[in-house]
């Protein structure tokens, strides 16, 4: 049995054994999703502008080094319609797609958003994800998925102008039929087995039928697009060449939005993944994996990858249990690029168009923004502004992600900045409650209960001594303040000094101090400041004793509860 300090840093020891009956049910989970990979990754690399032959080259050895190191291993790992996305929209403009210097800058953003995410993981920095929330990132992949949607279609279309100029002017004549039909015709039937059949690795059966009609028909020799020939055998060792430091700057926030982005695109698998496997996701471990498999693409002469949601899927639903059946899948990619690759050079370009649009067609979810505004307004008016930025600034979509990641830490802060306070009176059933939202008396005629629903730190504080000043100074019968503080969990140097602002404010009117259900921490904290014990602060354990003491007489109340 392998040692515990060794599993860290080889987690693959700790797959099971391998027995017959596992191996053949990995091998079937294998094949199923091997035989997506490869034209799924020819089509993603020519969504980032890539070479064709280098999606086979990012299915391989990064899928590989990705499950050895991860702790998800169930997931598929390899090219991605996002990330691909996000890779040719980055580059749009600094060269020319195809070429050696756009194959540079792609394995230089590979290696540099790898590095990027290894480093975090070290450092355990996987909670920095979580600052893109979920409104901000289905706002982005909304409008990602319509990007490349109508990226796709002149291909999808067979047409010979772009989009933008048919559609002012069209004319079927800019319309290659042939293309349009195989275009259309895989769609369909991709979108039909994807319904039926989910399991069935249909693309490759259709690709391989449009591959068999295309040479039939002679569609190559009359001038159709095909993939034509690609390169065969293993990926050589690649070096990008030397990045000088204004590239770099240019590469600067691509890189950072496409280690969030592909590493969010991971998490949404690895939660189902470990929901499923009954097991706990060690995102850190998954940051150090994904960002070697990165590497180890960049240094293959190919592209940023990302674990595909769609893959991962299939792999759960074919029976997967552990990594061994990406290993198999993988096994498949290797025997593809040794041997048959010419199989795909009479497949048609508008067919790896339609292998596209069918992956990201259940991206696109026209009623969630109206789900998103009846559960809160401002986290949907969020959602729709990382949406219409993003398609506003294509092809630099960064700046849909870090606008909408700004307003939503700036939601976050005017909340902190803003907690809810209330003033709690005696609900039927004996809990506390906000009086005037229940329409409650108060606990007394002099008496003022607030509650404040948030730590006591910098943030809340000023908030919780504003309200209790105004309060005081509107009601000046006050004779009893009770500060219920079961929901403060923390407090701060800023909390410990504002509380003996309180204590003394309330001292100062006469008033009497009473604190209820303070947690340890924040008692420990209060008591290191020597603010606690004090003859002035009343404390009790529980509502039920603040609440006896409150309705006692003024001589009763000095007995320190607690």
């Amino acid at each position: 049995m392998p040692t515990p300090s060794l599993v860290r840093w080889f987690p693959f020891l700790a797959w099971p054994r391998p027995t017959r009956a596992l191996l053949l049910g990995e091998l079937s989970a294998g094949l199923t999703v091997g035989l997506m990979l490869v034209p799924q990754g020819v089509a993603y690399a020519a969504l980032a502008g890539m070479p064709l032959v280098t999606g086979i080259y990012a299915s391989l050895l990064p899928a590989l080094v990705a499950v050895l190191w991860s702790s998800s291993t169930r997931l598929g790992v390899g090219p991605t319609a996002l990330t691909s996305l996000l890779i040719g929209a980055s580059l749009t403009g600094l060269a020319q797609p195809g070429s050696a210097q756009w194959v540079a800058l792609a394995a230089w953003m590979a290696i540099l958003s790898g590095g990027l995410q290894m480093v975090m993981g070290v450092a355990r920095f996987g909670w920095i994800m979580q600052v893109v929330t979920s409104p901000v990132l289905s706002g982005f992949t909304q409008a990602a998925a319509l990007l490349i949607l109508f990226s796709q279609l002149p291909a999808l279309l067979g047409l010979h102008e772009s989009l933008f100029h048919w559609l002012q002017s069209p004319a079927m004549a800019a319309v290659d039929g042939a293309a349009a039909a195989f275009g259309l015709g895989t769609l369909v039937l991709l979108m039909v087995a994807k319904k039926r059949w989910p399991k069935f690795p249909a693309v490759v059966v259709i690709m391989g039928a449009a591959a068999a009609l295309s040479a039939a028909i002679g569609y190559a020799a009359g001038g159709g697009a095909v993939v034509g020939a690609l390169p065969g055998g293993l990926p050589h060792f690649y070096w990008p060449g030397a990045l000088d430091w204004g590239m770099l700057g240019e590469l600067t926030m691509p890189v950072l939005i496409v280690t969030l982005v592909s590493f969010l695109e991971t998490a949404s698998s690895a939660k189902v993944d470990h929901q499923k496997g009954g097991t706990r996701w060690d995102e850190n471990q998954d940051l150090i994996a994904h960002g070697m498999a990165k590497i180890s693409s960049g240094f293959c002469g190919a592209f940023a990858t990302s674990a595909s949601f769609s893959r991962s899927a299939i792999n759960l639903y074919a029976g997967a249990r552990s990594g061994w059946a990406t290993l198999f899948a993988t096994g498949l990619v290797l025997l593809a690029l040794l041997w048959l690759t010419p199989a795909l050079f009479h497949v048609p370009q508008s067919v790896l168009a339609a292998v596209v649009v069918a992956a990201i067609i259940n991206l696109i979810h026209p009623v969630l923004a109206r789900q998103l505004w009846r559960l809160s307004r401002v986290e949907a008016v969020i959602g729709v502004a990382t949406f219409a930025i993003t398609l506003a600034t294509a092809p630099r979509l960064y700046w849909g992600v870090l606008v909408g990641v700004l307003m939503n830490l700036t939601h976050f802060l005017y909340q902190r900045l803003h907690p809810r306070i209330i003033e709690v009176g005696l609900h039927p059933d004996g809990s506390l409650r906000d009086r005037h939202l229940w329409h409650l008396p108060a606990l007394g005629p002099q008496v003022l209960a607030l509650r404040m629903d948030a730590e006591l730190d910098f943030a809340s504080a000023r908030a919780i001594e504003q309200r209790l000043a105004a309060s005081l100074h509107q009601r000046p019968q006050i004779s009893d303040v009770c500060l219920f503080a079961q929901p403060i969990n923390r407090i701060d140097v800023t909390g410990v000094e504002t509380f003996s602002r309180i204590a003394s404010l309330v001292w100062e009117t006469g008033s009497r101090l009473h604190i209820s259900g303070l947690k340890l921490p924040v008692e420990q904290a209060l008591e290191r400041a020597g603010i606690l014990p004090s003859p002035n602060v009343l404390s009790y354990r529980t509502e039920q004793q603040a609440l006896q003491a409150l309705q006692t007489t003024p001589s009763d109340t000095g007995e320190n509860s607690s």
